[in-house]
């Protein structure tokens, strides 16, 4: 059995003086759907590939608390690569 593929709540991301890219996105929560896990990262791009240089996690509580996720590694180079976009979409 495969595992559906998450979609971002919302995800922009800017790009910084020295050509890399400052990304935030927010997916809903794998077990609580009204939660959020918030991830800032600073990606490089890497000839065909990106590389995660620097990311942070926050988990927010359906009632609004937040909560520093622990590290994961990051990444030398991207398996593949993703289109660099800029969306909103808006709550309640």
């Amino acid at each position: 059995m495969m595992a559906e593929k998450q979609t971002p709540k919302a995800r922009f991301s800017t790009k910084l003086p020295n050509g890399d890219f400052l990304g935030i996105t927010i997916w809903p929560g794998k077990t609580e759907p009204s939660a959020e896990v918030v991830t800032v990262q600073i990606r490089h791009p890497t000839g065909d590939n990106w590389e995660t240089t620097a990311r942070i996690a926050l988990y927010r509580t359906p009632d609004g608390k937040y909560s520093l996720l622990p590290e994961r590694p990051v990444t030398k180079s991207s398996e593949k690569t993703e289109a660099v976009t800029v969306a909103a979409t808006e709550g309640d």
